[in-house]
Order: C-alpha cells, then structure tokens, then sequence
C-alpha cells in the first residue's frame, strides 16, 4: 500500500471515530435531554454549580491528560515525550486513527473535560449527593491549581526581576 493510499485511509479511519465520538456524547445528552422531557424537570443549575463545574472540570481535564494516576488509562493512545521547550515532559497522541483519534481526545484537556462536564452536569441531576461532594472536592482541587500556577508565575517572574536588576 502506497504511503498516500495509507494517509487516506488513515485520514478516513479517525473521521470516522470522530464522527461516532460525537454521535455517542450527543446520543447520551439526547438520552439525558428527553428523560428531563419525560419527568418534567429542569435543570436547575446554581451560580454556585457553575463555578465548582468550571473548576471540577478544568482540574479532571488536566488530571485525565497529564496526570500520571491516569496514564494506564491513556498509555493505549498517547505517548509521553519530552516537552520542546525543555521544560518537561507532555501527552500526545500516538498511532493512526482510532488509537490517534483517542489519544487526541485523552491528551486534550479541554478535549475530555466537554466530556467530563457533561458527566458531571448529568451527574447533579441523576445522582446530586455524591456529585455535589465529587465537586467540592475536584472544584476545591482545581481552584488550589490555579492558585499555585499563580503563586509560581509570580515567583518566577520576581526571581527573574532580581536577577535582570542585578540583587
């Protein structure tokens, strides 16, 4: 088979998981949809659920793409390579389509967390106790990250003033 011939089928073959990738996350919020059609509810999200969604999600989408406690789950579909800047090491997806399109869905934060949102969101409504203690912890976990990564850059950025100011 020609290397051209194998882009293709390659290329075919992940449009293809993309495609059924979607067509699950919209059955299942379809599903989700007409079962609060169905009993009449709504869903009634808080400012507050918003704000602990936000954060849950940003930490659990950071946590499913780098994280090391979930690189057995991604180890199938990505790979760990040294960062081009130097600075460390970074996900990124392996293979050719299926494993490929996986690997960019697992190594993505952003990517997972429109998934896991949805978990969660879904979450609240079908089961709320448990999600609602699920949250406070990932939400408190995803603010003590961006505070640290704050904290850091500051640090950084002053450890670099000093020097670039000669003290």
């Amino acid at each position: 088979m020609s290397s051209r011939h194998a882009r293709m089928v390659e290329r075919v073959e992940r449009r293809a998981t993309y495609t059924t990738l979607s067509a699950i996350f919209l059955a299942i919020f379809g599903a989700f949809t007409l079962r609060l059609r169905r009993e009449r509810e709504d869903l009634q999200l808080q400012p507050l659920d918003l704000v602990q969604l936000g954060f849950a999600t940003y930490r659990l989408g950071r946590l499913t793409a780098y994280d090391k406690v979930a690189e057995t789950y991604r180890a199938p579909f990505t790979e760990t390579i040294q960062d081009q800047t130097g600075a460390g090491k970074t996900v990124v997806p392996e293979g050719m389509g299926v494993q490929r399109a996986l690997g960019e869905l697992v190594s993505c934060p952003i990517c997972a967390g429109t998934w896991i949102a949805a978990a969660l969101v879904y979450g609240l409504n079908l089961a709320p106790r448990p999600t609602r203690t699920f949250l406070a912890v990932m939400s408190s976990v995803g603010v003590a990250e961006l505070l640290n990564a704050a904290t850091e850059f500051m640090q950084w950025t002053g450890q670099a003033e000093r020097k670039e100011a000669g003290s």
